[in-house]
């Protein structure tokens, strides 16, 4: 079995540099990764974005200012949040494992209860009593066996979950940034959530959340986790969409069966018709975890035929892939091996994509070029807000901005 890698620590001037690169426009989860390989780090990557997004084809692109940062660290210092980098001892093992996992998490609370076997439980806004009474025992009786309990501050099952845990480990995933809340009336809940376990956040730490931002919140309560249970679930609810995410991260999917009577519990009555585990006590979930909690088995990160496509909820260049570009950390873009930006290559790359998701092997053929330049010209187009990637690391270009 190979090696953990080791923890890296960022210099203060490291963190910062970090946060003004993943908080400039167009710059998500993947492009981050890309840009730190392609120019040396995150000093040369902001340099590098102005001239990187205009031969992608944008007139120009926001890039985060020392000002916003500055006010961001310190809007952070009052409310007692600190940064962490993927990477870090402190980030949660698990979440760096998913595609997209965020370069930088703003944490309130204990980073130990990070790195503890958790289960995440998520279900309806507007649960019934019994479905309340049922998030409550099984978070008990699951938290009682070591787990931390993850879920996202919710009105409805969420928050039973998070009052369940508080005494052996609850961590709260926010959807805006940790100063602003969602629900507003689940503020007094987050500070006893801090106080006691965890609170995370990828976003500003200032910012309001939108609709969007709830599903990619989603992510990561899965990603946190071994195994999420679904309490109950409308369909078209948000929490199916955590089911989905859970079992695309290779995380044991739960469903609590409830009356098919009831619309609340149509979605998890549909997970258990798709293949989810049925969950009725805590045992099930505690015996089905305790393979992958004690080594035996690790969550399977397998290749995907299909995955969500996170245009949907954020920008479209949000998800993390390896590339083999590399250049200096001065700033200077990378550029194509056949040197120059009139050679034919980029215009025979871009030529060849269109609304059709591409995969990127097949395009370096067909443009007769090497996947290294195909990537460059990828992180430009991408930077320009013109690229959307879809499961399999497969491309499109979108139409609006051709």
């Amino acid at each position: 079995m190979a090696a953990e890698p080791k923890p890296i620590r960022l210099t203060d001037a490291e963190r910062f540099d970090w946060l003004r690169l993943i908080r400039s426009d167009n710059v998500g989860p993947r492009t981050f990764q890309s840009l730190i390989k392609s120019c040396g780090g995150a000093k040369g990557a902001l340099r590098a974005l102005p001239e990187l997004a205009r031969r992608g084809g944008a007139r120009s692109i926001r890039v985060a200012s020392v000002e916003e940062i500055e006010k961001e660290l310190e809007a952070a210092r009052r409310i007692g949040a600190r940064f962490v980098a993927l990477g870090e001892a402190e980030y949660p093992p698990l979440l760096s494992q998913i595609d997209s996992a965020p370069p930088i998490i703003a944490l309130r609370g204990s980073p130990d209860i990070l790195r503890r076997p958790c289960v995440a439980i998520v279900g309806s806004r507007n649960a019934s009593a019994i479905g309340l009474s049922f998030a409550e025992r099984l978070t008990r009786g699951v938290a009682a066996a070591g787990y931390a309990i993850a879920s996202g501050l919710a009105r409805g099952v969420d928050q039973r979950a998070h009052l369940a845990s508080l005494k052996t480990g609850a961590i709260a995933v926010l959807a805006g940034g940790l100063a602003k809340p969602y629900p507003p009336e689940a503020a007094p809940l987050m500070e006893k959530i801090a106080a006691e376990g965890a609170v995370i956040s990828e976003m500003p730490i200032e910012w309001e959340p939108r609709g969007r931002d709830f599903p990619r919140r989603n992510r990561l309560v899965s990603g946190l986790a071994l195994g999420v249970v679904v309490v109950e679930a409308a369909r078209g609810s948000g929490s199916l969409i955590t089911a989905r995410f859970a079992a695309e991260q290779g995380r044991a999917v739960f469903a609590v069966p409830g009356s098919p009577l009831d619309p609340r519990a149509e979605g998890a009555n549909d997970l258990i018709r798709n293949g989810a585990t049925i969950c009725t006590k805590p045992e099930d979930v505690i015996d089905e975890l305790a393979p992958m909690r004690e080594g035996r088995r690790a969550p399977a990160m397998r290749e995907r035929s299909s995955e969500p496509s996170w245009s949907e909820f954020e920008s479209p260049n949000a998800r993390r892939a390896p590339n083999s570009v590399s250049s200096g950390d001065d700033g200077t873009p990378p550029k194509l091996e056949a040197g120059g930006e009139g050679d034919g290559a980029r215009s025979r790359i871009v030529a060849l994509l269109g609304p059709a998701p591409t995969p990127i092997d097949d395009l370096a053929r067909a443009a007769q070029a090497s996947i290294r330049d195909v990537r460059i010209v990828l992180l430009e187009l991408d930077l320009a807000g013109r690229l959307e990637y879809s499961g399999g690391d497969r491309v499109a270009l979108i139409d609006a901005a051709r």
